[in-house]
């Protein structure tokens, strides 16, 4: 990555001074066309790296929050999901590229977001899973719990209301290794105050989809501790780490909104990240 910066970086001199006052839309397009940064998309995604540069333009030109980071930024941010081969469209939702305010500095930065589905299919590249399932738990559905072994046994039969009492991950490798994390309603709330600097907010997906947020918390966790990480998910998982998580919420409903954060200690990001 470090030499992929030094090539953005390169070709952003390479604009000159005349695109010193060019549009947001038109540096990012200049950056994008100098060969030294083609190439670099081309070398991960081969002949689907038109598609993808297009894209980034489409996100770029379509998003105003965006608009105000640093070009070059959005190309490296952009980069690290083209490395992964996933989109950054937002209506997907395998990945985002989320635009925020850092409160110390004023200067709005871009950061990479893998989504929920982005976790489902690093996975089923690895080859390593039989199954992965996550879902919710309504009243009634819950009929055994063993805190030994992290085993539920559940039986939609008796759900007796609509109520969302918890969450549950599930994964099974083709060696037979099976682990399940269950999570209650509460301990689903808990962990976003404390993790999540989005949580409480009106427009933020936990107040919009708290289903999904809490799925990709109990999804996260479960992989994080158990699951069988191949090289491409570890540097995912370390790229989806390096930043402020809970911003992604707000790219899921895609309301545009910037929001004013700090930089999260790195003790702190474990367990936001679980999200």
């Amino acid at each position: 990555m470090a030499n992929q910066k030094g090539l953005i970086q390169q070709a952003t001199k390479s604009e000159g001074k005349t695109t010193a006052l060019a549009r947001p839309i038109d540096r990012l397009k200049n950056i994008l066309a100098a060969q030294s940064v083609k190439e670099q998309f081309e070398a991960v995604l081969k002949e689907n790296a038109g598609a993808f540069v297009a894209s980034i333009i489409d996100l770029y030109n379509t998003d105003k929050t965006l608009q105000l980071c640093d070009p070059k930024n959005v190309v490296m941010e952009a980069l690290k999901a083209a490395s992964l081969k996933l989109p950054i469209n937002k209506q997907l939702g395998f990945a985002w590229i989320v635009p925020y305010r850092d409160g110390k500095t004023g200067q709005y930065i871009p950061t990479f977001q893998l989504g929920y589905k982005g976790y489902i299919q690093l996975c089923m590249r690895t080859g390593a899973y039989r199954y992965i399932n996550a879902d919710i738990v309504y009243e009634g559905e819950l009929v055994k719990y063993d805190k030994l072994t992290g085993e539920i046994e559940i039986d939609p039969s008796k759900r007796i209301s609509d109520k969302k009492i918890g969450y549950f991950a599930f994964i099974e490798t083709l060696n037979g290794f099976r682990k399940t994390l269950y999570m209650s309603a509460d301990e689903v709330t808990k962990h976003a105050e404390r993790y999540s600097k989005s949580y409480g907010r009106e427009n933020s997906v936990w107040a919009t989809d708290f289903d999904s947020m809490a799925l990709k918390t109990v999804l996260r966790l479960l992989l994080s501790k158990y699951g069988i990480m191949s090289v491409e998910m570890q540097r995912a998982y370390i790229e989806d780490s390096s930043d402020i998580v809970q911003l992604a919420d707000e790219a899921i409903e895609g309301t545009g909104e910037v929001f004013e954060a700090e930089v999260i200690e790195a003790e702190e990001q474990t367990g936001e990240n679980a999200q």
